[in-house]
């Protein structure tokens, strides 16, 4: 079965980022112009995803009315005869189908996909952490896509990570079947870098098969009394295959204060019509 439905989690905190995240979502801060989930939301549709369902929580309604139809603005802008920005403002209310659903407790990503049950229905569907920017000719999740079809299980992205970033994130054991392409016999939840099974870690892209929800139902609160979805996969893994797929592609974690201005950095210098500005302003200052 074709995905068609994908899973983005913006219900989190996002503590990391604070005090600028205290009355504004995570997923709304600025990269250059467009807010974070743009890009996301951007990536989804271009791989093909039909609907999109957002888990948010209190205080997340400005992702909502992003993607909504801004009447005034609209107005105020046909009127100002800014036929560009009213194309602009008229593409992002367009991009996808959207539906949204709160999470009324934070209780974990794996809770979070796990309030999504009724939407998603029984078929396999896309996971996007919503502050993870994967910057790729393909897109991320189109590359996950044509695994999926190879093999027909879940699929996890992963990426290869320094050593002293390892235990920061969930690490696979796996086994090479492919280029790129790995199948999991285990998985640690952030593992000292001499404990870690490989230096394979993942990130925030997954294809998922409906049995997933039987699995978080039976997933047992972890550390913070949060549901984690690599402990569902875990379990999972006894009764079908899981496969990794090292992505190609530049991956920004900008829910954390460096990986964020990185990707503010970069992103600038890629555009048109301020890279060059830019590039010339950053060769001035002085880094001593």
């Amino acid at each position: 079965m074709k995905v068609r439905k994908a899973v983005f989690t913006a219900a989190g905190l996002g503590t990391r980022l604070l005090p600028a995240t205290k009355a504004q979502p995570k997923e709304m801060l600025p990269l250059v112009d467009k807010p974070i989930i743009q890009y996301v939301v951007e990536e989804a549709v271009a791989s093909g995803i039909e609907q999109i369902i957002i888990v948010t929580g209190r205080g997340k309604r400005a992702i909502e009315d992003h993607f909504d139809i801004a009447f005034e603005l609209e107005y105020f802008l046909s009127k100002k005869g800014d036929n560009g920005g009213l194309k602009e403002m008229r593409e992002i209310a367009g991009l996808a189908d959207i539906c949204y659903i709160r999470q009324k407790e934070p209780l974990g990503q794996g809770h979070a996909i796990s309030v999504t049950r009724s939407l998603v229905g029984n078929e396999p569907f896309a996971v996007f952490f919503a502050d993870d920017v994967i910057d790729s000719e393909v897109p991320c999740m189109k590359q996950m896509m044509a695994v999926y079809e190879r093999y027909k299980c879940s699929v996890v992205a992963v990426q290869q990570l320094p050593r002293d970033e390892i235990s920061r994130y969930g690490v696979i054991e796996a086994r090479q079947m492919d280029d790129r392409v790995y199948r999991i016999s285990g998985m640690v939840e952030k593992p000292a870098p001499e404990e870690a099974p490989s230096n394979l870690g993942i990130v925030g892209r997954y294809i998922l098969t409906p049995e997933i929800f039987d699995a978080l139902e039976h997933t047992q609160p972890g550390k913070g009394g949060e549901i984690w979805l690599a402990d569902a996969l875990r379990s999972l893994l006894d009764r079908q295959a899981i496969y990794g797929y090292e992505f190609e592609g530049l991956r920004y974690d900008t829910g954390s204060k460096l990986g964020y201005l990185k990707a503010t950095v970069e992103y600038a210098l890629r555009r048109p019509d301020l890279g060059e500005e830019f590039r010339t302003y950053l060769r001035t200052l002085s880094l001593g």
